[in-house]
């Protein structure tokens, strides 16, 4: 049993993190070239896989049910804890929104063409709500469930999206250098944002259990699936067109439109559609869940029927009526969305294990904790790491340096 939660919850990890932006990634990182677009994203894989390892070292001192919320006012305080709810609530907040809105659009599209049927832009985004709201209000199991069906059906898009596209790739696409300088900082938070899943980790070690061996496992195997698509996917765009191509491309529909064209194959574009449709749904039911059970812990829910109920009101109603009646305000919050997730992926897994470490200094040897290595000094890097990510995205704000994807 503890082996079948072990795989779905790597499943639900990488379903979090590979997300409908992931198409996106080419143009984001088309001006670097692709050898240095890869470096980048190895750099950021390690320091998020990192960094969940900081957080199994938390986890493992406080109960499996504990969240950041619990953990935040545990170690670092009333302050810590403030930080943590607000850095959680609105990135999460913001990407629920945003999932609702493209989700909710999606359901309409095919209500409307699929089923010939005339129904308001609001019944969609509605009833898309609804059916994932329903999911992960039954618990992680259902939603571990339903990811497998998705994650499934989105390796075979992305596999026909492949078979496509690789056969018509050029090595010497492959070869070319940063254009400017600029555009490697520029890229950083684009690239920062599509590995993120760290909301989703009290979730799974709800799931799972404190097992650290198994919890390890699902860190580095569920985010070392997104990187191997990631590279998939810059081998067979950035293969298949040019840099100035990729470049001229302003947005996702104009890339996957000179795809089509270049191979004369309309299919491309349609495996692309299943996969972005399926990678919304499956990045969706890892945020939504990990925003529930913070919420249930924020408020003392319980699992009680009535206490799911009223978790799901609270997870779920703010970012559709954001979706519905203020979409601005939720695209504007995810221009911030790099910082948000730095705060929470970054800085608040090593405060929390500084502070760990130093309540259990003398009793780990007794103990015989689990440790992540690198001691202070990886530490420091990852907090530099959060601070350049950081500043890129202000510069990149202020038009110092330009933008990307």
């Amino acid at each position: 049993m503890t082996m079948n939660k072990t795989f779905g919850s790597m499943l639900i990890i990488a379903g979090t993190t590979i997300g409908a932006g992931m198409l996106a990634l080419p143009l984001a990182s088309a001006g670097l070239g692709f050898s240095t677009a890869i470096m980048i994203m190895v750099g950021i894989w390690a320091l998020m896989t990192y960094t969940a390892l900081l957080m199994l070292e938390v986890h493992q001192y406080a109960s499996p049910s504990a969240t950041l919320h619990t953990l935040a006012r545990d170690l670092l305080g009333r302050k810590g804890q403030v930080i943590a709810s607000f850095a959680m609530l609105f990135l999460f907040y913001a990407l629920c929104a945003a999932y609702i809105a493209g989700g909710g659009a999606q359901m309409n599209d095919k209500l409307v063409h699929w089923f010939d049927l005339d129904v308001a832009p609001q019944v969609g985004t509605i009833g898309f709500t609804v059916v994932i709201a329903a999911v992960v209000s039954i618990g992680t199991h259902s939603v571990d469930i339903i990811n497998r069906i998705l994650f499934s059906l989105k390796i075979v898009a992305l596999a026909t999206m492949l078979g496509l596209l690789v056969p018509h790739v050029q090595g010497d696409h492959l070869i070319n250098m940063p254009l400017e300088k600029g555009l490697v900082i520029s890229a950083l938070p684009v690239v920062f944002t599509s590995f993120g899943f760290h909301g989703s980790i009290p979730s799974i070690v709800r799931y799972v259990g404190i097992d650290i061996r198994s919890l390890r496992k699902v860190m580095v195997i569920g985010s070392a699936v997104p990187l191997t698509v990631y590279i998939l996917w810059q081998i067979a765009s950035q293969g298949v067109l040019s840099q100035p191509d990729l470049m001229s491309s302003s947005n996702l529909g104009m890339f996957i439109s000179s795809l089509s064209d270049m191979l004369h194959n309309p299919m491309v574009s349609q495996s692309v559609s299943i996969f972005a449709d399926l990678a919304l749904a499956t990045s969706f039911l890892g945020v939504s869940l990990g925003l529930f059970d913070f919420l249930s812990d924020s408020f003392n829910r319980g699992d009680k029927v009535g206490g799911r109920v009223q978790t799901a009101l609270i997870t779920f109603v703010p970012p559709l009526c954001f979706a519905l009646f203020y979409p601005q305000g939720f695209i504007m919050a995810l221009g911030y969305a790099a910082i948000a997730l730095v705060v929470l992926a970054l800085f608040l897994p090593v405060a929390m294990v500084n502070a760990q470490r130093k309540k259990h200094h003398e009793m780990d040897e007794d103990l015989n904790g689990y440790q992540v290595r690198g001691g202070k000094p990886a530490l420091a890097v990852v907090t530099l790491s959060g601070i350049i990510i950081i500043s890129a995205q202000f510069l990149q704000m202020a038009g110092v340096i330009p933008a990307v994807g």
